[in-house]
């Protein structure tokens, strides 16, 4: 009773001037840090939208990029938004199959394996590899792979494409939604796993009925992280979609697209085009805002 009594008075003491000193001193050491790291953020916002809302409407959203010199027409960008979501397609058909199905095996099916470690070693290698390497390889791949015969039917290469640009785009995402994902699957608590299993499961039907929907939040976040990543990539798509200044006229032609359509206007001796390319830079980045609010609106309704 008197070491209680005794704790409680020490607790109960007021903290030493020297303590309370050194708290304030942190806490405002933490602000600044706070602030330092926001700026740069907010700098790179304000510049986009202030440089970016003078051109836009919404009829950026609707018509092609006006031609230099013929007045009276109306300039916009909606052929490299419908292109950008073509190649975002191809590229989620293809990286979240393979980037979940990698994930479930890593974290259920061969979690100590030589051949999960293998597999996880070799996604977290990809993920460091820079863009322009993977748009490289998509064109030495894809595009310009040179025509060859098989059974006297003569293969031609597909060239600038939106597949083309979707593959590399899954290249870069696939290593983003098997990391993320196989944590998120880690996280689901083994007792539920066990349960399941005790009521008769098997080891297929807990992962998908028990396991996956437990996590679907973690696994949400990821994809659309690898999406927003995926969304802003430039190097891979100018080695693979190329771009035009017309509407896409399918998955196997070349491609307009947001980052491209920047890159190639800021680039521009026209001024008409530079400002229409901060517009664009200011809908992509909405388009990516978008996208991570989205995933953080579904963690918070896993949460609660």
């Amino acid at each position: 009773m008197t070491n209680h009594h005794a704790t409680a008075e020490i607790l109960s003491e007021p903290l030493s001037l020297q303590r309370r000193a050194l708290s304030a001193l942190m806490m405002g050491l933490t602000y600044l840090l706070f602030l330092v790291a926001i700026i740069p953020l907010g700098s790179l916002l304000y510049t986009i939208v202030s440089q970016g809302l003078p051109r836009f409407s919404w009829n950026v959203f609707f018509h092609i990029p006006a031609p230099i010199g013929e007045a009276g027409l109306i300039d916009g960008f909606g052929n490299a938004i419908q292109g950008s979501l073509m190649v975002l397609a191809v590229a989620c058909i293809i990286s979240i199959p393979v980037g979940l199905l990698a994930a479930i095996y890593m974290a259920e099916f061969g979690r100590n394996s030589k051949t999960a470690h293998v597999i996880r070693f070799v996604t977290q290698v990809l993920s460091a590899v820079p863009s322009v390497v993977v748009g490289v390889f998509a064109y030495g791949v894809i595009v310009f792979t040179p025509a060859i015969e098989i059974g006297g039917v003569l293969l031609k290469p597909k060239g600038f494409s939106a597949v083309a640009a979707g593959v590399a785009l899954a290249v870069l995402m696939v290593p983003i939604i098997a990391l993320t994902a196989e944590e998120s699957l880690k996280l689901v608590a083994n007792a539920q796993r066990l349960g399941s299993m005790a009521l008769g499961g098997s080891r297929f039907q807990t992962t998908f009925k028990v396991v996956i929907p437990q996590s679907m939040a973690g696994i949400t976040t990821g994809v659309l992280l690898a999406l927003s990543r995926a969304a802003g990539e430039t190097a891979p798509l100018l080695f693979t979609a190329f771009f035009t200044q017309n509407w896409p006229t399918g998955f196997d032609h070349p491609t307009p697209t947001l980052p491209v359509l920047i890159y190639n206007f800021s680039q521009s001796a026209y001024t008409s085009q530079n400002e229409m390319a901060w517009t664009a830079a200011m809908v992509l980045v909405a388009l990516v805002l978008l996208a991570s609010l989205v995933s953080r609106l579904a963690v918070r309704k896993s949460f609660r």
